[in-house]
Parts: C-alpha cells; structure tokens; sequence
C-alpha cells in the first residue's frame, strides 16, 4: 500500500494540514510505504522543517519537478494563472500510477481523475481550514473518494450543498493545532498599543483590499493607541493579478504605498512563514478581516473580531458569511475608529458567547489529537478500499 501525501501550490500554507497526519501514521507504525510530494523549492524547505527526521525514515519525500515545455509556460502565463500548478500533474503521471491514496489539501488534484482518466487513484481531501466561503462546499467535494474534516458545521454543509455521501466524510478535528509553534502570544509592536490584526482575503469579490484596504493603513497612521499587523492571505501579492474562479473576478492588488511602510505601528508581512502557523492569530487583540477563514484559528482564543464589508453584501442569514455574527459588521474605514474604541465591550457582551459557539462546531476536538484521528479514517478508508491489506492494527485512539 502506497500513501501519498501530495503539497502542490505556490505558497506553504496548506501544509500544516495534512502533512501531520503523515506523521502520525508513521508514528503508529503504518506497514506500507508513505511518501511526502512536493513542487517547489519552498514546500520541500516546510516540509523538511516541519517533519524533520521523519524524513528518509518513516516518511519518503519526493520532489516532483515541472517539464522544459512546462517550466516555458509558466514563465509566459504565470504571472495571471498558476500554470506550473496545474501542469505539474502531467508532468507526474507515472508517480502518480503508482499510489494507492493520494492525501490532498486542495481540489485541483481532482485533474488526475477527470483529465487523466486515473480512475483507480483514491483521493482523499483533507481540506484546508474550517471557513465559511461557498468554494469550500462546491460539487467538486464530492469527486473525492473521502473527506475529512474539522467538525459538525463543515459536515453538515458538504451532505446538504455539495451532496458528498455521509458514509464519505470523517470528522478528525484540526491537524494544524497539533504542530502549532507555540500557543504564547509574541508582541511585533510596541507593548503598550493595542494590536489588530487585518487579515484580508484574496479573492476580489470578497476582500476588502481593493477598495477599502489603504484607508484601513490610513486610519492606523493617524492612531497612536493601536498598532496594525497587515498579514493578508498569502496569495493576494503572490501575481500581479488575482484571478477567482468561484465567482469570475480578476483584480490587481498593486503596490503598497511608501507611507504606510515607514509607520512604527505598522508591521506588513505578504507571506512569511508567521503568515500561515497561527503566529499573528495568536498575538493580536482584535481581527479585522472579510472572508478568510484564519478567523476561526484567530477563535482559537475567543477575542474581538471586526469585519469589512466592502462589497455591500446582503449577508444576515447568509452560511457563507457565517463568521460576521462573531463580532461587529462595517461598511467602510471611516467607521473603524468607532468600532475598535467599542470592540472589547461588544464582545464580552455579546459576541464571546457567539465564538464559543462557532468553535464549537467547526472544530470537534477530543483527547486524542487530530491528526491521529485523521490517521484512524485515512487508515480505514484504505483498509475498505483493499480487504487484504490490514493497515495500522496497533492504531487506536
């Protein structure tokens, strides 16, 4: 039995949610062969920090390389859409022949069935964060083989919107909480301000940057009781367009000016390793954010949240906007100094309670840690798959 576990993208924010659970079936003593894919020199470097001497031991770790006429490609379309991404899986196929399950993140890996014809290939998705975005629950979901996921509220929406049979779907919890750093909040401005974090999402319909984010830097210019850390999604300045293909937009999400760079209560990071492994959502007093599912990691430690609704969405009652019940809803920059100045008092009166609840059902988490239970389905699944094979006997929660 050959388990890949496949790390495909431009940026290493997916890796923390699967790649524990490689290292937790290695702990367990899985008897077959478990290999760690990666496509570029950034994931390998994760990869290898992350797992360590599980490298070469346990777990065998492949670099899976692009083509010449692939690598052309991408240098010519690149900039506006991840070729190399999407060739890379072309560029593999005999790799990919020889797997019996292949562990995923992301659902561009479903190319290998629907284009390739790899019809005996098993995918498992292990998704990546626990959002509300209409994306995440896409009949796409429902190609997979099997899916695991945090907890009831995520369940629930892939059996009745991306119809994903019940009997498909196991609910582990977080793997990415099982290799957090640390859990100490670190201080990036001075001790005495007052930290919010504004944690924009990429996607042009939803975010807030194109058209409201340099009034946000402008409001923190002017206040010197609170300090700003701009850490957006990690691919809204990866090209120099962004393209969303769940509702067809395309933006550009230009320079950042010169002035909000020289601010001693600023801090910009566009994609740094403290970007992806809870860092900044750990260490700061107040999120402001629109559509990015960092948020519910930020709920981790229930604390006050503000959203930025640029584009005007109608979006009370709406399972896609699920996380702006968590704290106060504004429409414009102009509005923030007011929001910030009432945050704390809103959200212990309200809106802690609301966190709790949401935590609670996006993230089941038991005694037994989550990518040990993800190792248990991953493990049974492939046991379901093949009667013969006897994965893990040793394995219990």
């Amino acid at each position: 039995m050959r388990i890949g576990f496949l790390f495909n993208h431009d940026q290493i924010h997916q890796v923390a949610h699967s790649l524990p659970i490689a290292m937790a079936m290695a702990d367990q003593g899985f008897p077959g062969e478990l290999i760690v894919a990666t496509t570029n020199a950034a994931l390998a470097a994760e990869v290898r920090r992350l797992a360590g001497d599980y490298l070469g031991s346990t777990i065998r770790h492949v670099e899976l390389g692009p083509s010449t006429l692939s690598r052309s490609m991408d240098a010519l379309l690149g900039r506006v859409v991840p070729a190399a991404k999407l060739l890379i899986y072309r560029d593999n196929l005999q790799f990919f022949r020889s797997l019996d399950v292949l562990v995923v993140a992301e659902k561009t890996s479903l190319i290998l069935k629907k284009r390739y014809g790899l019809h005996d290939l098993a995918i498992v998705h292990t998704r990546h964060g626990a959002g509300d975005r209409a994306i995440g629950f896409d009949k796409a979901s429902a190609c997979f083989d099997h899916v695991l996921c945090s907890g009831t509220k995520v369940r629930d929406r892939l059996v009745s919107e991306a119809r994903v049979d019940p009997a498909r779907i196991s609910i582990v919890g977080y793997p990415k909480f099982d290799v957090l750093p640390s859990r100490i909040a670190r201080r990036f401005l001075p001790a005495g301000e007052r930290v919010v974090l504004y944690n924009p999402h990429c996607s042009p319909h939803l975010s807030s940057w194109y058209r409201h984010g340099h009034g946000v830097f402008e409001h923190f210019l002017n206040d010197e009781g609170s300090g700003l850390v701009f850490a957006p999604h990690v691919m809204l300045f990866q090209r120099q367009f962004v393209v969303a293909i769940d509702k067809l937009s395309i933006e550009k999400a230009g320079a950042i000016p010169q002035r909000f760079l020289r601010g001693e209560n600023i801090k910009i990071d566009l994609g740094s390793r403290a970007s992806t492994d809870m860092t900044y959502t750990l260490s700061s007093d107040i999120y402001l954010g629109d559509a990015s599912s960092q948020v519910y990691e930020f709920m981790l430690r229930p604390r006050p949240c503000i959203f930025l609704n640029s584009h005007g969405h109608e979006w009370r009652g709406d399972p896609n906007f699920l996380h702006w019940t968590a704290g106060e809803v504004i429409r414009k920059p102009d509005e923030l100094p007011a929001a910030i100045d009432r945050a704390e008092q809103l959200h212990e009166e309200h809106y802690r309670a609301v966190q709790e609840q949401l935590f609670a059902s996006s993230f089941d988490l038991q005694d037994t840690p989550s990518s040990v239970r993800a190792a248990i389905a991953i493990a049974t699944f492939a046991e379901h798959r093949s009667p013969s094979f006897r994965p893990m006997n040793r394995l219990s929660a």
